[in-house]
Order: structure tokens, then C-alpha cells, then sequence
């Protein structure tokens, strides 16, 4: 039995509104309904400085529409209006920065360093690093799911969450088809592709079905498929962010303890500049940036073996120097890279002993050693 918009907003009229009066869909509050597959997305309207008070009331509306029969799930976002008219969104609570002039503390004997005070942790997660990219177009993705590919390669329990809600690729770069299903109706099952525990809201709505999202809808559907997924035991968690520096970014960088960023970027001018916004937003919030890959570094013409610099070559590796972060690696422009991820069979997985592959794997080995740099334990200062 498919659910629809009228029966949800039936549903919704048993909350009562702010301070218990009237109805939250009497009342006006209740945005656009949104259902896709089961799947069933809304806001709600609240004043913005009453937006955290009023997060039970936000609960209580998603609990009921769970519990309805045909739902296989809910997301509800708070949305905050202000007095002179006009929409805005209600900002997420967020730690406050420690003040320019100081450092964080240093971590508590034997805990690991890397781990940001203020920042809830993900049960069974040893460790979430951010695949980032200033702006589209740069391979992020591509080279999102090829190291989570090479970190399992290398050992590693690994997760892949595809946090691009608008335009998420997992599903076609895995080859991944079908809906996940649910633990107790309540918690979703990772997919499963190659080792790889893999969520994504394309698993969630057809791929033809565009996502017209304000930012607060983005952000509980983010927060939603982190922290409401049976994920297991994973050594790593890889997060293949949007591009750009948006809600999406932010709430991850704010509010998850992130092990470190990697960021993507081509050779040339235009995208660096985009890269170093996205650098210096991670750094801003005390993660650690791991290093920076190049990304269609160069060409090698497969008929006589020539070398072309197509998009210039080398800017990502002097920028790395320049700002005194790591360099990953150069992947090249390569056919094979990209048709084995249209074809949802990426090189690493694919073709493991091909050179590509080779590339990815020592791009998961910086970044590891990356993380273990960063997770030293902090030694303590002895007074004597």
C-alpha cells in the first residue's frame, strides 16, 4: 500500500502546534509534502528563535508519520521564520570556534588527537575522512569510491556514504540498484558492492527525481543516513561530500568528529582557487586536511604513447607546497578510469593489478599514514 500526501497530512493534523495550540497542519506549518518510494520528507515552519525548544515537536511529527503503513521512512526537517516576514533556516546548533589568539586543548592522556571535543562520534566507526572538492566537474567522486576501494584493498572494514544529496553518483559508479531495507522498520541497511557498505539517497528515490531541497532538508537527510544506517563495524567511513562549501560540508565538518579531508582538484587555475576555499573551510573548523589529490593530471595518447598536459600539469602538487599540506598523488586522464565507472565497475575494483589501480592504492597509503600522524597520542607535560 503506497502512501499518500493527503493521508500523511491526516496524520500530521494529531501534533499539536507550538505551546499546544490548534494543529501543526491547521496551523500552516507544514510544508510541500514530498514522497518517494515510501519515503516521506517535509518541514516544519517554527519562529527561529524558539528553533532548538521545538526540536520534540519536530520528533514527535516524524515518529508519527514512521508509524504510518506504507512509510518506510521520514525526514523532517525545522525550517525558522522570521519576524519581518520572509523565510530563513533555522542554523543547526554549532560549537563555537576557539578564539583566534588560542589552540584546542590537548587531547586527554591516551586519547587520540585527531578526535574534536564537542563532536558525537558514530557507533562502530573508527575513523570518517571527507572526500571534498571546491566545485563539480573535478572526478571527486571518481576518486571518492577508487580509494575506498584501495583502503579495503589495504585491509580496511570500509564505508562509502554518498553525501551529495542533489546529485548523488554511488549507485551508478557501483552499480548498485534496489532500495535498502530496514532494521525494525526504523534503521536502514547499508548496500553492499564489492566489500563496500555503501548509502546514498539515490538508493532512496529514482534517479530521474530531482531534489528541490532548502538546506535544512538537506541536513536531516545527511544526518539521517550517517547516523540511522546499520553500518557495523567499520575501520573507516569514506564521505563523498557535495562540491563547494554549503550546509552539507558545514554540518559534517561541525558536527562529526572527521579524521581528516582529502581534497580533489585538476591542474588548473580555476579549480585550485575552488580547492583552497574548500582547504581553508575544513581547516577553519579544526580538521585536518590530509592531503590534496590531482585529479586528470595529464594525458597519455593511447596510440603513440605521447604526454599531454591538457589541463595544465603539477598546480595541484605546488599548491600542496604552497599551503603546506601533503600531496596525495596524480591520477591521469584516462579512458579506463572512466568507463569502468560509468560501466559501475571502478579500476580499483575492476582491474586491480592495472596501473590505475596502483595509483589509488598509494593515494589510500598516504592518507593512512596521514591518519596515523594525526591520531598520535598528545604527550603529557610533566612539572617537576
Amino acid at each position: 500500500m503506497s502512501v499518500t500526501k493527503q493521508a500523511v497530512l491526516e496524520k500530521l493534523r494529531s501534533i499539536k502546534g507550538p505551546d499546544f495550540e490548534g494543529d501543526i497542519v491547521s496551523l500552516g506549518l507544514v510544508s510541500e509534502i514530498f514522497v518517494a518510494d515510501g519515503k516521506v520528507f517535509f518541514s516544519i515552519t517554527v519562529p527561529a528563535e524558539r528553533a532548538q525548544q521545538l526540536e520534540p515537536l519536530r520528533a514527535a511529527a516524524e515518529r508519527a508519520v514512521k508509524a504510518m503503513q506504507g512509510v518506510n521512512g521520514a525526514v523532517v526537517a525545522l525550517t525558522a521564520e522570521r519576524k519581518g516576514g520572509g523565510m530563513e533556516r533555522a542554523p543547526a546548533p554549532r560549537p563555537a570556534p576557539p578564539p583566534q589568539a588560542q589552540r584546542p586543548a590537548a587531547a586527554p592522556q591516551g586519547a587520540p588527537a585527531g578526535r574534536q571535543p564537542g563532536k558525537r562520534e558514530v557507533p562502530g566507526i573508527g575513523a570518517i575522512i571527507a572526500v571534498a572538492s571546491g566545485k563539480g566537474g573535478v572526478g571527486k567522486s571518481t576518486t571518492a569510491v577508487n580509494l575506498a576501494l584501495a583502503l579495503k584493498a589495504a585491509g580496511k572494514r570500509v564505508g562509502l556514504l554518498d553525501a551529495d544529496i542533489y546529485g548523488p553518483s554511488m549507485p551508478r559508479l557501483l552499480g548498485i540498484s534496489g532500495k535498502p531495507e530496514t532494521v525494525d522498520g526504523k534503521i536502514l541497511k547499508p548496500m553492499e558492492k564489492y566489500g563496500l557498505k555503501v548509502m546514498s539517497i539515490g538508493f532512496l528515490v529514482e534517479e530521474e527525481t530531482p531534489m528541490i531541497w532548502r538546506g535544512p532538508m538537506v541536513v536531516s537527510a545527511l544526518t539521517q543516513m550517517l547516523r540511522e544506517v546499520a553500518w557495523g563495524e567499520l575501520d573507516i567511513l569514506v564521505v563523498d561530500m557535495p562540491p563547494g562549501t554549503g550546509d552539507a560540508q558545514l554540518t559534517m565538518a561541525q558536527q562529526v568528529p572527521l579524521a581528516g579531508a582529502v581534497i580533489v582538484s585538476t591542474p588548473q587555475d580555476l579549480a585550485l582557487i575552488d580547492a583552497r576555499k574548500g582547504l581553508n573551510m575544513f581547516r577553519r573548523v579544526d580538521v585536518p586536511v590530509l592531503g590534496i589529490v590531482e585529479n586528470m593530471s595529464y594525458f597519455i595518447a593511447p596510440d603513440t604513447g605521447k604526454r599531454y598536459d591538457i589541463f595544465g600539469h603539477g598546480g595541484a602538487e605546488a599548491e600542496a607546497g604552497r599551503l603546506g599540506v601533503p600531496f596525495l598523488g596524480a591520477v591521469p586522464l584516462e579512458m579506463a578510469i572512466r568507463e569502468t565507472s560509468d560501466a559501475g565497475a571502478p579500476v580499483v575494483a575492476s582491474e586491480p593489478d592495472g596501473p590505475h589501480a596502483e595509483k589509488y592504492r598509494a593515494i589510500a597509503e598516504a592518507v593512512l599514514a596521514g591518519m596515523s600522524a594525526e591520531t598520535q597520542p598528545v604527550p603529557d607535560i610533566v612539572y617537576e
